[in-house]
């Protein structure tokens, strides 16, 4: 490595970006123009870098120079006059090692509102802050103002009995050489509105040297280190150690549009070629436009190398408010660059330079991230521990800014991430920022901070104090360390990663597949390769469910208090029914139960949902009720805590329930085959009874064993989609086994001329079952679906939902728009929503037809086959209308069929069957 390091007692007190100028606030308003292409992409949150940055090479800054008229002893003025467009100052004098005890102060006019700013303070550097410099100058600390074009300035040397510098001067940095002529016409010549010549022979507009294609942009063939190829190979510059993290996106040098004419000396490196720590500074002035920020770096470049005399920019890097990180001090971004900016602890560190001023105000995350990023990078090199400790030899005796005394020659216990106060008497970074370097430690550190669980889905719901699933799950997770700082995600199953994600992701998803409980957990991995692991949540994968039919009876009655207190459920309303130990379920292996569920009496337009008890409830819903209106629907609903729950949305209504069924995870029950869906009954015609009307208190019984497809023995329940068409009166059909006694419980309740379907799952008894009509006459229409067989050759329920999956209003599952006449839409069921893509013989929804504009009928059926005249819904003009649907699943599809005018068509999905 080239170079020979000295040991550097250079130090930054703290760049000036002071006083809230209106200047700097009319900047906030100003579009800059855009730096070359390679920056754009990093624009650090709010705009483009800064006017004046070229493609054809670098901003050639100017410095304005205005001498101060004093009066020989103690006080020197600069009245107030228009002057050059300029966005950055500062008052010097030749003698480096001459002080002022007084104060310093000026002010400027916004060159977008002609207004003028408060007093600026401006506070002196201490000479040799970049070593030993021939032409030193003494200086204030530069000041950012924004874009300006008129100064004033007042200097006092206060009480003491000395006299103030010779040859003070205001000097005024124009960042952006294209900016033009001040309003007063001023030009090159460096004369300003007032006619008087800018003091020293450098007056203002002096052009700077050609600038060195060796060290351009990055058409030149600038690396991502920020030192073109060229350059580093007449150095013998190796490239720096690797990094145990990323290297982040940094703005270099040739991008922000340094003007390396001024560097003319070239770069001093570490001796040891060690960093052991990195110090964070700020530059005092919180009020600017990100969209500046380039144009601040260029100006105190250029206030560094034409105003103190520095070799160059004291900071090796500078991160604005929005996060994005320029690089400064010129030497190789990957390189241990020897930087001004630490008194006497230069020679074994690196620096960053939060862009602003944070006395009163604290640090934006941006900022902080950033910060962390580049120590984390620049530590990383050399085996360095953001969140550790180090041991520095002091360069220079003195005291820093909490009177801690350092002899030169001596080592003493840093921080490897230290503020510049802890290195020399200064109040930089700042009270607000100071507190805020444990928290970049951390960040630079890690672990990932703050990581949680925010919730579990894909197909899981919450049980108990865990979650249930039939497979498919999804983990969301939160944290407050952001994405750039992480390497990747893990989500954990039983402690055994299953999925991995990128830095950004912030949700996985798995199926898991054995039954049982498993436990859930994200790992997340700092870029440091510090881990942090989440709480497990347990999911629960249940074992497939069995079918076990019981006598249809009368649970739940809201008009009579049966399960449930005597009243209607309200608006907003919700009742809870106890269906294990009862009713012959037994108390526990429980899955899911079979209901009919009806709403009565209901006083306004409504819906009804049934979902299981002490879950959150969806958008999912199971019966749609209008005022006055009867209507049931069946219901499979999955059992927690033993229990289920019913929720009516608006008005008040009775709800009325009876139970026909329900699936035990003990496997002592039935497996569920599909058939049809195909006719095997109807009145009408006298298919499968007799043709004629069913009469008050009729029955008639159907044999299914035996017929249409089902076997003759092992056949404990049927599934027939039911319907009653010409009604002469008010009554209900109740769908009961054959040769057993009928109860209470009904499937069907109908008025005179209504045609109304339902799903039922009755029992078979004899290989029969049987239809009874309570009044009037009306004929009955059966339509097979499937059947229940105790030989096992079936499939097993598996719980789903209720979750929404298809609506035609907003084009969920299907496209956007009302089934026409003789219209069919296609749903893909199997492989989303929790689904599994294979193995699935049939899904359960639950099929909402609304809106329609005609008399017509809806049918569900599987994909890819021919449909028969089998219906599921019968729908009148404006009238909505549920029913519960097994449908056969083929093609890991169904398709829904609208016979006349159009229709809206909604699906919940409840549960599915697999082999």
């Amino acid at each position: 490595m080239s170079g020979t390091a000295a040991v550097a007692l250079g130090v930054l007190a703290a760049l000036g970006l002071q006083g809230v100028s209106t200047g700097a606030v009319a900047a906030e308003a100003r579009t800059a123009a855009v730096a070359p292409a390679a920056p754009q992409a990093r624009t650090g949150g709010t705009g483009t870098y800064t006017a004046g940055a070229r493609a054809d090479g670098p901003v050639r800054s100017e410095v304005h120079k205005l001498a101060l008229t004093a009066d020989g002893r103690r006080k020197a003025t600069l009245s107030r006059r228009t002057t050059e467009p300029f966005g950055l100052l500062g008052v010097s004098w030749p003698d480096a090692g001459a002080a002022i005890k007084g104060t310093i102060e000026a002010r400027t006019r916004s060159a977008e509102t002609g207004a003028w700013s408060d007093w600026i303070t401006l506070e002196p550097y201490a000479p040799g802050l970049d070593g030993v410099r021939p032409a030193e100058r003494g200086s204030t600390e530069p000041v950012w103002v924004g874009r300006s074009n008129g100064a004033e300035v007042r200097v006092s040397d206060g009480a003491s009995a000395g006299v103030l510098p010779a040859g003070l001067r205001l000097d005024m940095v124009d960042p952006d050489l294209d900016a033009g002529t001040s309003a007063s016409g001023a030009g090159a010549s460096g004369t300003s509105a007032s006619g008087t010549a800018a003091a020293g022979s450098d007056v203002a507009g002096v052009e700077p040297a050609v600038f060195s294609a060796a060290t351009g942009t990055s058409a030149t063939g600038t690396s991502a280190t920020g030192t073109s190829a060229a350059a580093r190979e007449a150095a013998e510059i190796e490239p720096g150690p690797p990094s145990t993290v990323p290297q982040p996106p940094v703005v270099t040098r040739a991008e922000w549009g340094a003007d390396e004419s001024l560097d003319d000396e070239g770069p001093i490196y570490l001796e040891k070629g060690v960093i052991k720590a990195v110090f964070v500074h700020h530059t005092t002035d919180a009020d600017y436009n990100c969209a500046d920020s380039a144009a601040i770096v260029r100006a105190i470049h250029v206030y560094h190398v034409k105003t103190n005399g520095w070799r160059d920019l004291g900071y090796n890097f500078l991160v604005d408010k929005c996060g994005t990180i320029f690089e400064g001090r010129q030497g190789g971004i990957d390189q241990p660059v020897m930087g001004a900016h630490t008194y006497g602890f230069n020679s074994e560190s690196t620096s960053v330079a939060i862009i602003g001023d944070y006395t009163n105000t604290a640090a934006s995350s941006a900022a902080l991230e950033a910060t962390a990023r580049v120590a984390a990078y620049k530590l990383g090199q050399y085996g360095g521990n953001p969140a550790g400790t180090t041991s520095l030899v002091a360069g220079a005796t003195q005291t820093n800014y909490a009177g801690q005394a350092f002899v030169a020659g001596q080592s003493y216990t840093f921080n490897q991430i230290s503020g510049h106060r802890d290195g020399f008497n200064t109040e930089c970074p700042g009270a607000k920022l100071y507190p805020q370097l444990p928290a970049i430690r951390t960040l630079a550190a890690g672990p990932v901070q703050n990581l949680k669980v925010s919730s579990v889905g894909g197909g899981a719901f919450a049980v108990d104090a865990g979650y249930e699933t039939p497979g498919p799950v999804s983990v969301n997770w939160s944290t407050s360390t952001p994405s750039s700082l992480i390497s990747k995600f893990e989500l954990l199953a039983d402690g055994r990663p299953v999925a991995t994600t990128a830095p950004a992701a912030r949700t996985a998803a798995t199926t898991l597949t054995v039954p049982g409980i498993h436990k859930l957990a994200v790992k997340a991995y700092h870029q440091s390769g510090a881990t942090t692991t989440t709480a497990a949540v347990n999911v629960n994968v249940p074992a497939p469910k069995t079918f076990v039919p019981v006598t249809p009876q009368r649970v739940m009655d809201t008009r009579s208090g049966l399960g449930v207190p005597k009243a209607k459920v309200g608006a907003k309303g919700v009742v809870t029914l106890q269906v294990t130990g009862t009713a012959g379920v037994p108390a526990t292996g429980v899955g899911a139960v079979v209901l009919n569920v009806t709403a009565t009496a209901p006083t306004e337009l409504s819906y009804v949902s049934v979902y299981p008890n002490g879950t959150t409830r969806t958008s999912a819903s199971n019966l749609n009720v209008v005022e006055g209106l009867t209507v049931p629907n069946l219901v499979i609903v999955p059992v927690v805590n033993g229990k289920v729950d019913f929720y009516n949305n608006a008005g008040t209504v009775d709800l009325v329930a009876d139970i026909t069924g329900y699936f035990s995870t003990t496997g002592e029950g039935s497996t569920h085959v599909n058939l049809g869906p195909e006719r095997v009954m109807d009145t009408r015609s006298g298919l499968g009874v007799p043709k004629a009307k069913v009469g008050a208190k009729g029955v008639v019984t159907l044999q299914v064993a035996g017929a249409n497809g089902v076997p003759a023995e092992n056949v404990t329940a049927v599934v027939l989609n039911v319907t009653a068409t010409n009604v002469t009166d008010l009554t209900y059909v109740s769908v009961y086994p054959d040769g057993t006694t009928r109860t209470s419980a009904s499937n069907l309740n109908v008025v005179e001329g209504q045609v109304a379907p339902n799903l039922v799952i009755v029992p078979v008894v004899n290989g029969k079952v049987s239809f009874y009509n309570n009044a009037g006459s009306l004929d009955l229409v059966a339509d097979i679906t499937g059947y229940f067989t105790s030989g096992g050759e079936g499939a097993s329920h598996i719980n789903l939902g209720p979750k929404r999956v298809m609506d035609t209003r907003s084009g969920l599952g299907v496209p956007k728009a009302k089934v026409g006449p003789a219209g069919v839409v296609t749903l893909q069921v199997a492989g989303v929503n929790g689904v599994p893509a294979t193995g699935v013989t049939a899904v359960v929804l639950n099929v909402t037809a609304t809106d329609p504009t005609a008399l017509s009928y809806v049918s569900v059926y599987p994909d890819g086959t021919t449909r028969t005249s089998a219906s599921n819904l019968n729908v009148v003009a404006g009238q909505t209308v549920p029913n519960l649907v097994i449908v056969p699943v083929v093609n890991g599809k169904v398709s829904f069929y609208n016979n006349a005018g159009s229709v809206d068509l909604v699906a919940d999905i409840t549960g599915y069957f697999r082999k």
